[in-house]
């Protein structure tokens, strides 16, 4: 390598100048709102990710406890983080640049890299953690559903009609039911959670994780943007459809509907009287909840990579003061802004739609979702509507979100490892190397 070249190649890794952009790849922005929808996506990709464990779990269960007080702290919740989300893939489509080559050349201290770079990795490692427990929640679903063992098969026979005779005990109390019904409920718990104490846990969740595990390592290995995009977005439609479907359902049911004071209180900007007698905690819920639903931090970052894979940076081009450039580059910031914009109504019509299923039957009857009984008393959101369906319903979209989650999660970090080794050194920085990189990171 000559000593100029070698000079550059220095310079991309330690960041003095960007990679250089390749101008064969670029296209003049679509003029027509046919032709700008075919050429969104990263968006859907980003509520992939987001219509996960937040959504499901959380804030269905802030609205178990909190009942329809909190909607507008939901909402907000989505909806205030779409502008950040905005500028950081403006800043990578403008200049050609990832999001963590722009954190690194912040002012600050800096060791090896940028002070915001190693704050990064701290967060990453996080995420990689809590992807496990969302693999641990995958493969939960599939061993309710699908046990693979024969005892596994016993043990949630028995789980199952526990769980299913709380929640009808706590539907024959709120619709006032006779007495001798209620009472053969109550003996009928009793005797199942004395059969039930003694149940040690199957081990079909982890078989299934594991199976999960390599099928997606595989996935992500043979498979491009295009694969990514198609899984994510079936997946999260699917189950967004279904719930909000239940949701219209549910009103012609009139123990269960949401009515129009329901909603004036939920959008009133209260905080939810206190609950006497219990020890939930609706306010540190929601907040807990408000924290991850929407753009988080990890698809803060994530978002512009995908918006890189989609071309959006390349058929821009690189960066110039023509008139033509700028012309080119706000066309694509259009598109840009309709993606993100389009993704938030998706994500935030899922969340919203969670959160009204929790508070219209969860909060009616009582029942807050948490322990190892999680996700069987989810289920118990779609019982007034599907019945005896309930639990296949849920659990199938269960998986659909949560599976979602799991999946562009694993892509979405793999890419951001792949950058973050250009920037330590440890390869060259190239879109190459970087390429070959997420594919083993994805693996890994």
């Amino acid at each position: 390598m000559s000593t100029e070249s070698k000079s550059k190649t220095d310079n991309v890794r330690n960041n003095k100048e960007p990679p250089p952009a390749d101008t064969s790849l670029v296209r003049e922005p679509p003029r027509t709102l046919g032709a700008t929808l075919l050429r969104l996506g990263p968006g859907m990709i980003i509520a992939g990710s987001i219509v996960g464990s937040g959504e499901l779990i959380a804030t269905t269960k802030a609205g178990a406890e909190a009942g329809f007080w909190l909607l507008w702290l939901i909402i907000i919740g989505c909806v205030i983080k779409v502008s950040t989300q905005i500028e950081f893939a403006r800043y990578t489509i403008t200049w050609s640049q990832t999001p963590l080559y722009a954190l690194n050349r912040v002012p600050g201290p800096r060791l090896k890299v940028n002070w915001l770079v190693w704050y990064w990795t701290i967060m990453i490692l996080l995420v990689v953690s809590q992807q496990g427990g969302i693999l641990g929640g995958v493969g939960q679903t599939l061993a309710i559903s699908q046990p693979l063992t024969s005892y596994g098969r016993q043990y949630n026979r028995l789980q199952n009609e526990l769980v299913r005779a709380k929640v009808e005990l706590k539907v024959a109390q709120a619709q006032s039911a006779e007495r001798a019904a209620i009472t053969e409920l109550q003996q009928k718990i009793t005797s199942l959670a004395s059969e039930t104490a003694e149940l040690r846990e199957p081990t079909d969740t982890y078989i299934w994780a594991t199976i999960l595990a390599i099928a997606t390592s595989v996935l992500l290995f043979v498979g491009r943007y295009g694969l990514i995009q198609f899984v994510a977005t079936i997946l999260v439609v699917t189950f967004t459809i279904v719930t909000i479907i239940t949701l219209i359902v549910l009103q012609t049911k009139p123990e269960w509907a949401v009515t129009g004071g329901d909603l004036v209180n939920g959008l009133s900007f209260r905080l939810p009287p206190a609950a006497e007698g219990t020890d939930t905690k609706p306010i540190a819920t929601a907040l807990a909840a408000f924290g991850i639903i929407g753009v988080g931090s990890l698809e803060l970052i994530m978002y512009p990579y995908w918006c890189l894979e989609k071309g959006y940076a390349k058929f821009t081009g690189p960066r110039e003061g023509t008139t033509q450039w700028i012309k080119r580059a706000r066309g694509w910031l259009h598109v840009l802004h309709i993606d993100a914009w389009t993704s938030m109504v998706v994500y935030t019509s899922a969340t919203v739609a969670f959160y009204l299923l929790g508070a219209a039957v969860l909060a009616k009857t009582g029942l807050n979702p948490s322990g190892k009984h999680m996700v069987r008393t989810l289920a118990a959101m779609y019982v007034p509507v599907f019945g005896s369906w309930a639990h296949g319903v849920f659990l199938s979209g269960a998986f659909a979100v949560l599976y979602s989650t799991f999946f562009v999660a694993a892509a979405g970090c793999a890419r951001m490892v792949a950058d973050a080794l250009g920037l330590f050194g440890i390869t060259d920085g190239s879109e190459q190397a970087r390429s070959r990189w997420t594919r083993i990171i994805c693996v890994i």
